[in-house]
């Protein structure tokens, strides 16, 4: 190295060294200090011979400056560049993890995982690619897997400075050999060269392509595709022979995925995928197919019909909103032409694409210029979408599945969402997410200039680092209420307003905070989202309505009276959440739709059949074991606080269970239809506790369990000796308990939480089976497991799975699906276990929050469902420009 290594409390530049991290033969690394900005960094010193060579010096500091500008999750951020006592050093971003060499040497990551890492590093190679900078050396050692299993490529421009190798060293640790921009040398490292390498011709950006398949290969195979007992003999292999079949040494292979690593693979780059973009396309194409082909029967995706359906997706985009873009920008282009005085409102209707679902969490950017919004495609995933406005097509954001309640950055270029009990962020133009940190719900966030990141919670508002890092709770909820959410940011970055969400009319307030204090002060009462609009406004939905009220942004008043600004806003999951969003321009967004639903009867075709009382705002719906009554939760007159209501099908009356003026809900029969169980929260704080009562009505309720958690009763089993139910603490992940219905109601946990989420469980007719869902891999999907429980467990959704429910024989398992697609899955128990595979049989409107949005006939045949009323269905989003005309300034 030419010199002593660092100590600790050496000063490099603006850095203090704390400790080494590594020494390889392009220098030494270190861990240092950024006290400008407080961050902790890693520094790489290069060896000060370096700097003799005039030449290679100057390639150094341009291909460092190149990797710089390389601003992208997947690849290690150069922050800077310098000398010390007469050495080049680079400092980075410091990563906690070890490298895809370490990980390789002691294991090989299981097929799913494999595929993960690759759509990372794809999308980091298509990242630098776009800007001309090709890698030439991607290899294990130059691939790092971070704590949270993000993937980062290291050493971008720095391959071009590694000195040629003068003896020929064992395959397992092969020097990188000399690499210039010129033909004639030889570039890369041995095992890991693509053939236009060892040839020492020019390359390009397929190069890394190659590369990249040979990464691949190892992680699936476990063994290098080019191996031989010298660098000449593994060169030759890369040059003349093709790697063992995948399917010699991992029979799970699917075919798809082994074609995209022969693909990567080809010796002629005019063969291979041409770009990196296509590797991450035909590796997002394979979501599903990470099996055997004898196991695809049950995953039921394939590459090449992802393909199509992505193309004929594009079309219909393409199709649909091209004569109303004409339109729009007719309008818009009348409207940016008139001088300020005389502006007026446009409003602007942005047709959805056929086959999708409709749109919902809209969000405008703080520039106004995109829109984002959450819609499922003709592959079935739940996908953030984003829009320009000038723009004839939206594009969906790859790898955002379950994406809910997305928010902008203050400066319009990433977007926050949360997902799978997660909060991620990801550039509006694509790239990989990044996860922030766990969530207990979802019920807002909000993003300011400093980038601090505010959510909602059941313990109060929490703050965390657009970078990520652990929560802070910023406000507490007080003992009357229940959660803090939605907050929106004032425009000086440290106060913000919220819906304090309560248990009882009265406490349901909106608040305003600031990051000086948890104390927080009440503005007005109301039950909505809440956000900032300005000039000075605050918007949100009374009954229906959306409102917009003057607002004092000095004194934190307000300071009139709430003026109408829309109709008939949708709501749109649970919590009170609004589908309106507004930008700092003046550019409004929101969908329509109604809050009211309608308990409605449907055959399995999808076909309307009869509707049950009259409209209500209930999510949740059970019926007897006859199948003569119907139990629901159901607002009060006030529309605020539930009440367990009774609906006698047969007669077609209705008529009030319970008449507590707290919260009443989630009612689930015994399998004798005498009594009904069900959930309140009259201790408050968050607190749901079971209760029983006759179902004729007769007598009190009785508790039966009461705790400091959030409870539902899922299931009875049929002998009556126990009830499932889920169990929330706060903070907490979801876990499923028992609870015995004899002697002193005792309650043990059955699936523990752990890790990840697990609810809504169902014991099956005979009792031997328990279907629930469970988020372990990712998403919530729909598993069965024997009952007491074993080791046997089965997965029976593939694309995501909600509400799981039994017919009556427990030969047949319903679920619903994100999207709101009713799927049917056929059951087998008599001595083996087996499940077909699911099929749709219709596309519903229900909703999907807590417990049952629908309930099942014994026989499989009708399904009485909580459908909003008059469904918007394909119905075009509203844009509004200079909203705030017409309306009386503060």
């Amino acid at each position: 190295m030419g010199r002593m290594p660092f100590s600790p409390g050496t000063k490099v530049g603006r850095y203090e060294i704390r400790s080494k991290i590594g020494e390889g033969g392009m220098g030494v690394v270190y861990r240092a200090r950024d006290e400008k900005l407080s961050r902790d960094v890693a520094i790489k010193v290069l060896p000060a011979s370096f700097a003799d060579n005039h030449d290679r010096l100057q390639r150094f500091e341009q291909e460092a400056q190149a990797a710089g500008t390389l601003n992208h999750p997947n690849i290690l951020a150069i922050y800077d560049l310098g000398m010390h006592e007469g050495a080049p050093y680079v400092v980075s971003e410091l990563l906690e993890g070890e490298s895809f060499r370490d990980l390789l040497a002691h294991r090989h990551p299981p097929t799913r995982k494999a595929i993960d890492y690759s759509l990372q590093i794809a999308h980091g190679l298509a990242a630098a690619h776009e800007k001309g900078i090709v890698h030439r050396d991607i290899k294990p050692d130059n691939l790092f897997l971070t704590n949270d299993e993000r993937v980062k490529i290291l050493d971008f421009g720095l391959a071009k400075l590694t000195q040629p190798s003068n003896d020929i060293t064992a395959q397992t640790d092969i020097a990188t050999r000399r690499v210039h921009t010129n033909p004639g040398a030889v570039m890369g490292t041995a095992g890991y060269m693509s053939p236009e390498q060892v040839r020492a011709a020019a390359v390009d950006h397929r190069s890394d392509i190659f590369s990249f398949g040979a990464v691949l290969y190892e992680m699936l195979s476990g063994r290098r595709a080019f191996h031989g007992d010298s660098a000449i003999e593994t060169l030759n292999a890369i040059l003349k022979e093709e790697p063992p079949e995948l399917s010699s040494t991992n029979s799970n292979i699917a075919p798809a995925l082994e074609r995209v690593v022969w693909h990567c693979l080809e010796k002629n780059p005019d063969r291979r995928f041409q770009s990196a973009t296509d590797v991450a396309f035909a590796l997002e194409s394979l979501s599903g197919v990470t099996s055997h082909p004898s196991q695809q029967t049950l995953i039921g995706v394939k590459a090449l019909p992802a393909l199509r359906n992505r193309t004929r997706e594009r079309l219909i985009w393409l199709g649909v909103t091209s004569i109303l873009f004409i339109v729009a920008v007719a309008f818009a282009v009348a409207y940016f032409s008139r001088q300020p005085a005389n502006q007026r409102s446009v409003r602007l209707a942005l047709a959805t694409p056929d086959n999708t679902t409709l749109p919902s969490n809209i969000t405008v950017s703080p520039d106004g210029q995109r829109v984002a919004f959450v819609a499922t495609n003709t592959e079935g995933k739940h996908l953030l979408w984003v829009r320009p406005l000038d723009s004839l097509t939206a594009q969906p954001l790859a790898g955002t599945d379950g994406a809910q309640t997305p928010f902008w950055s203050p400066d319009s270029r990433l977007i926050g969402y949360f997902a799978n009990r997660k909060l991620f962020r990801i550039d509006a133009s694509g790239g990989r997410p990044q996860g922030l940190c766990d969530v207990g719900e979802y019920s807002g966030g909000a993003w300011n200039c400093d980038g601090v990141i505010l959510f909602g919670g059941l313990e109060g508002l929490h703050r965390v680092s657009a970078q990520g890092g652990t929560p802070q709770l910023v406000t507490k909820i007080s003992p009357q209420e229940e959660a803090h959410r939605w907050p929106s940011f004032l425009p000086d970055g440290r106060h913000f307003v919220f819906l304090a969400d309560a248990d009882t009319t009265q406490h349901h307030n909106i608040r305003v905070g600031s990051f000086d204090s948890q104390d927080t002060q009440i503005l007005f009462g109301a039950i909505s989202r809440i956000a900032f609009a300005r000039p000075g406004y605050l918007l949100y939905v009374n009954q229906g309505t959306l409102v917009a009220v003057p607002f004092d942004t000095s004194s934190l008043k307000v300071t009139g009276d709430p003026v109408t600004v829309a109709e008939r806003i949708a709501e749109v999951g649970d919590n009170h959440e609004f589908d309106f969003s507004v930008s700092d321009d003046g550019t409004l967004a929101y969908q329509t739709g109604s809050v009211a639903s309608q308990f409605t009867w449907f055959d399995r075709t999808g076909r309307k059949l009869g509707i049950v009382g009259e409209p209500n705002g209930s999510d949740y719906v059970t019926l007897s074991p006859d199948g003569n009554s119907a139990a629901a939760g159901l607002l009060d007159a006030d529309g605020r606080e539930s009440d367990v209501w009774l609906y006698d099908l047969t007669r077609g009356t209705t008529s009030r269970l319970t008449f507590d003026p707290q919260g009443d809900g989630t009612p689930l029969w015994s399998p004798d239809g005498t009594r009904i169980v069900f959930g309140s929260n009259r201790s408050g704080a968050g607190q749901v506790d079971l209760y029983e009562k006759a179902a004729s009505g007769a007598g009190d309720e009785q508790v039966l369990f009461k705790s400091a958690a959030a409870k539902f009763a899922t299931s009875w089993s049929r002998d009556g000796q126990f009830i499932l139910f889920e169990n929330w603490l706060p903070q907490s992940k979801g876990a499923i308990w028992t609870l015995s219905m004899s002697g002193n109601h005792e309650a043990k946990p059955l699936l523990q939480a752990n890790a990840f989420n697990q609810g809504t469980g169902q014991f099956s007719p005979d009792g031997h089976f328990l279907a629930y869902i469970s988020d372990e891999s990712g998403r919530l999907e729909v598993y069965v497991q024997r009952f007491p429980l074993s080791s046997d467990k089965w997965q029976i959704s593939t694309g995501g799975g909600l509400q799981p429910l039994w017919r009556g024989d427990g030969k047949e398992l319903f679920f619903i699906t994100e999207d709101k697609k009713l799927m049917a899955v056929d059951i087998r128990t008599e001595g083996k276990f087996e499940s077909g595979i699911p099929r749709e049989l219709f596309q519903g409107n229900m909703k999907t929050g807590l417990g049952y949005s629908y309930a099942v006939t014994a026989d499989g045949q009708r399904f009485l469902m909580s459908a909003p009323l008059d469904a918007p269905a394909g119905a075009p989003m509203t844009i509004v420009l200079n909203w705030t005309s017409g309306l009386k300034r503060p």
